[in-house]
């Protein structure tokens, strides 16, 4: 990875905050950013992210400090973003990143939904960097960013049976019912889920994984299966239906720097999320067949699509394709590479 590449950028959207203009949208900067190093795209970097500053805010200023003995009041509080900033950038100065890492994660996993996910998903991709060695100043002050957002904007997903049955990802995607009334934001479409017959039992309906061990195979299952039904689902909300793959793919990326004793409890916390949005987005009918791309072969297919999603600029396409690149190299499946190919024609070009 080109450390100084990502480090650099990670310097200027640390001067930014994790939401941006009236309608909060999420800083993807340094998630997109750090796919484009990995992907060796790091020659596209400074242009990209020149771009993508124009549009953002000013990281918050801090209220008062979060101490160890008060976190809880500011939990949910996306006032306090600043002051989360502020907490983590001391506590990560104090101990080993892994040691903060585990304790807040299990405190956080709670309110994994953070953000429609990006909390989880943008400390996946900091985590994917210091597991490859990028330990220094730069990345701990993003994982310290990515933590803060998560805690501020702290969402529990909606109560489901924890999975218990016997069907693959794919299957129990298949059977989630979807909300009466697919319109409107996340709370509201999440708040149908908890009053419809049916849906805590048919998330439950899931395959368990019988032990810590297995939770990194379910989960590579899941983004497959996500990525799978983005292809023919994904035009029912392009941009949220692109979470149902990447935040399960942050908490698999995640895992190796975990307590082996908190990777079932992830599973179950982002199979939940996943399918409470799968359900609240997803539309009934999927895409006809003959109006879906028909994705590259051959040896350079990989490096095709990635192309693709960098002219293409707009940082969901960006994340979803190595998201999906990951699924096609794991799986062999093209249809992870129609999906690829599918998210660039949903959302429009973006502008760097």
């Amino acid at each position: 990875m080109t450390g100084g590449v990502l480090n650099e950028a990670y310097e200027r959207f640390h001067r930014t905050g994790p939401e941006w203009g009236e309608d909060q949208l999420t800083n993807h900067g340094p998630m997109a950013v750090e796919v484009l190093v990995r992907r060796g795209r790091a020659d596209c970097v400074e242009h990209w992210v020149e771009a993508y500053l124009e549009r953002l805010d000013e990281l918050p200023t801090g209220a008062a400090a979060i101490t160890d003995d008060d976190w809880r009041e500011a939990l949910g509080d996306g006032r306090r973003v600043g002051d989360w900033t502020a907490y983590f950038e001391r506590a990560l100065a104090e101990r080993p990143w892994r040691e903060v890492l585990a304790t807040w994660w299990e405190r956080l996993l709670p309110g994994i939904v953070a953000g429609t996910t990006h909390g989880v998903i943008r400390v996946g991709h900091v985590v994917r960097a210091l597991l490859a060695g990028a330990e220094n100043p730069a990345t701990l002050g993003e994982l310290a960013h990515g933590l803060a957002f998560w805690a501020a904007r702290s969402r529990p997903a909606p109560a489901a049976n924890p999975p218990a049955g016997r069907l693959s990802p794919l299957a129990t995607l298949e059977s989630l019912p979807r909300v009466p009334d697919q319109r409107g934001n996340v709370a509201g479409r999440f708040g149908q889920l908890t009053r419809m017959p049916g849906w805590r039992t048919a998330v439950g309906g899931l395959a368990p994984a019988a032990t810590a061990e297995e939770v990194p195979a379910r989960l590579a299952d899941l983004v497959a299966a996500a990525t799978r039904r983005y292809l023919d689902h994904g035009h029912g909300q392009p941009v949220l239906l692109v979470h149902t793959a990447t935040a399960p793919n942050a908490v698999l990326h995640t895992l190796p720097a975990l307590p082996q004793e908190l990777w079932t409890p992830s599973l179950t916390a982002i199979w939940t999320t996943t399918a409470a949005i799968y359900s609240a987005y997803a539309p009934p009918e999927a895409a006809p067949r003959s109006s879906l791309p028909t994705p590259p072969d051959g040896p350079g297919a990989v490096a095709e699509v990635l192309d693709r999603a960098v002219d293409h600029a707009d940082e969901h396409v960006i994340k979803f394709t190595d998201t999906a690149a990951e699924v096609y190299t794991r799986t062999g499946d093209p249809d992870a590479l129609a999906a690829a190919l599918r998210v660039a024609q949903l959302i429009p070009p973006g502008r760097p």
